[in-house]
């Protein structure tokens, strides 16, 4: 490998469009979010053709195996050319996806803070229900 096809990790994968800024891939690498070969590594690693990237980003991880060596970041459709994602790691991406997005069907989303017009109906409702607790003879705890 020659001096002009060595390219530091943080850098191919600022280049390839993994992360916004190569200070960002550093925190990645350094916090052992970034697996080559699958085994931490330093910064200042070399990459090499073929080798297998491990990459957690957010919830998901990818396995990714090195296509090209570009120093240089380019548009997303070149940056693409430079890796190729493993079948098994894009079944268990897509998987993990499915189930968040099936556990959070389950946890109505809130709209924030209740407006005025919100705040005058749950108060309504609220003492609709505890009229018809004191007439029916329970007492609220």
């Amino acid at each position: 490998m020659s001096d002009q096809e060595k390219v530091r990790i943080d850098k191919w994968l600022w280049a390839a469009r993994f992360f916004k800024t190569r200070s960002l891939a550093k925190e990645a690498i350094d916090s052992g979010k970034v697996h080559y070969n699958q085994q931490r590594c330093k910064p200042g690693r070399a990459v090499e053709l073929a080798a297998q990237l491990t990459i957690r980003q957010g919830w998901l991880d990818k396995t990714v195996i090195v296509q090209a060596i570009s120093g240089q970041r380019k548009n997303a459709t070149l940056a693409q050319t430079l890796y190729e994602e493993t079948p098994e790691s894009i079944i268990k991406r897509e998987k993990a996806i499915l189930e968040r997005k099936q556990h959070m069907g389950d946890h109505p989303v809130s709209q924030g803070r209740p407006n005025k017009r919100d705040r005058r109906r749950i108060h309504r409702f609220k003492n609709i229900n505890s009229e018809s607790e004191h007439e029916s003879g329970e007492t609220s705890d």
